[in-house]
């Protein structure tokens, strides 16, 4: 039948000096973390907040100038057209004279 829990001496030789430290100070050490660790955090939302902002902006500016370009597509699609027809008038209706 397999042992549930480890006996003291397996524990000991598993994890070694290292291990047996890192279990003691962990106590200390996570407050600690945890007092670094919330500035940080925080900065890095505050850098994605902004982040976001700016990239608002570009968009907005990105999809004005698409509209932009849209617009002056048609407009010339239209005076295009607009040639096409004259043209065509002109050489359908015969020369008055």
């Amino acid at each position: 039948m397999p042992k549930l829990i480890p006996q003291f001496e397996d524990l000991m030789e598993n994890l070694g000096v290292p291990g047996i430290a890192a279990i003691v100070l962990l106590p200390v050490i996570v407050p600690v973390a945890g007092k670094i660790g919330k500035p940080i955090a925080k900065a890095a939302v505050k850098g994605g907040i902004v982040l976001y902002e700016k990239g608002k902006g570009v968009v907005t500016e990105v999809g004005e100038t698409l509209e932009d370009l849209i617009a002056e597509a048609k407009a010339e699609l239209a005076e295009d057209r607009e040639q096409e027809l004259e043209a065509a008038t002109e050489t359908a209706t015969p020369a008055e004279g």
